[in-house]
């Protein structure tokens, strides 16, 4: 008796595959799709007149190691629910396994507590977790720590390899270049490429501009006054208000320097990195900096490129003389096709690490040589 296709060899250990993808990112979906050698699932994914998403399924996953490839985009909002519910419908359609693909997890910068923020990327990683996610793949995470957020297993993979050929491969007389850290907490970051390339690295110290006026928030707020409760005929003092606060040591506000340059790039060429291009002002502002600090030429580098707001325009204004990112993140037609603007290729990275997941292999090889990018 001849079995179809779709089920697996006798003896074959592995559940079969089954890769899908929402509306943020289709040809990222298609190129890993490609070099995995697995046609993209039949899914529909839309939003209805009242702009709610709908998640329909096309063919069965019963049983099936699913891959859901989503990335964080423009409309982040609407990326990460596409994905809660993409989730969601392949857990109640009896998947054995889901694995979210996040190419650039959405709301990664918010992973820490500032004054009465709260930490979203927490939230995000609740959310993934609670509606089904038993697997994450990633890459260049925000910060490291943001694997804590996750209840579930986690594989951050690096581009750093891939950013790494492009410099050998397309700056001429790289061995004159300087890795520049836009500021010292990604010294690390710019330390390690600079150790694979050979090269000397430069830190920038300082704000590009005055720091605006402190807000009042509320830690300033005088003590206190006892307060009074019942009824108006009827008034007594409130015994739990403290009316005399404990005496602390003055607070000295932070002042940041303006800005300086540890290290030099004089007559060379500067390589600004960092993990995300959002706002592209900052980094134009600092392409001048360094070319009055004799700089030949200045190129910015990261692995998502969000480049929000007017970036063309602050591109095309600008000393940079290229900027180079990953397509992690989907850029509009203007972006792709202005000649400043460099996309790298990750897409073999993914389709890698989809390989080992599903046939059990180590991950370890992905990460070699890698330390602390």
């Amino acid at each position: 008796m001849t079995f179809p296709s779709r089920f697996p060899a006798m003896g074959d250990p592995r559940p079969p595959m089954a890769i899908f993808t929402g509306q943020s990112h289709p040809t990222l979906a298609a190129d890993i799709c490609s070099h995995v050698g697995v046609k993209l699932g039949d899914i529909i994914v839309q939003n209805s007149t009242s702009t709610e998403t709908e998640v329909k399924l096309q063919e069965s996953i019963r049983g099936k190691e699913v891959y859901l490839i989503q990335s964080g985009s423009k409309r982040v909002n609407n990326d990460v629910f596409e994905l809660l519910t993409m989730v969601y419908a392949c857990r109640t359609s009896c998947a054995r396994k889901i694995v979210a693909v996040i190419p650039y997890l959405p709301y990664s910068q918010q992973c820490r507590m500032r004054r009465r923020a709260c930490i979203t990327a927490k939230l995000i990683a609740k959310m993934m977790c609670t509606s089904g996610v038993n697997h994450l793949i990633t890459m260049d995470l925000h910060q490291r720590e943001i694997h804590g957020f996750f209840d579930c297993s986690v594989d951050n993979l690096r581009s750093s390899p891939f950013l790494l050929q492009y410099i050998l491969d397309n700056i001429p007389n790289y061995r004159d270049s300087v890795m520049v850290a836009r500021h010292p907490s990604a010294t690390r970051r710019v330390s390690s490429y600079a150790e694979r390339l050979r090269v000397n690295f430069a830190v920038i110290h300082g704000e590009l501009k005055e720091e605006e006026e402190q807000e009042l928030d509320g830690r300033t707020s005088p003590p206190p006054t006892p307060a009074s409760i019942g009824r108006s005929n009827m008034v007594y003092q409130s015994p739990f208000v403290c009316s005399y606060p404990t005496h602390l040591p003055n607070i000295q506000h932070k002042i940041k320097p303006s800005l300086s340059l540890v290290g030099s790039v004089q007559e060379k060429i500067a390589i600004i990195l960092d993990d995300i291009i959002d706002d592209v002002e900052p980094w134009s502002l600092l392409a001048g900096f360094l070319k009055d600090r004799g700089a030949k030429s200045v190129y910015a580098m990261a692995p998502h490129g969000i480049l929000s707001g007017d970036a063309v325009q602050h591109i095309d204004k600008s000393c940079l003389d290229k900027v180079i990112v990953t397509n992690t993140v989907p850029l509009s037609k203007e972006l792709s096709s202005n000649p400043k603007i460099s996309v790298v290729d990750v897409s073999k990275m993914f389709a890698e690490a989809i390989r080992r997941i599903h046939n059990g292999e180590s991950m370890s090889k992905l990460f070699t040589n890698i330390t602390q990018d």
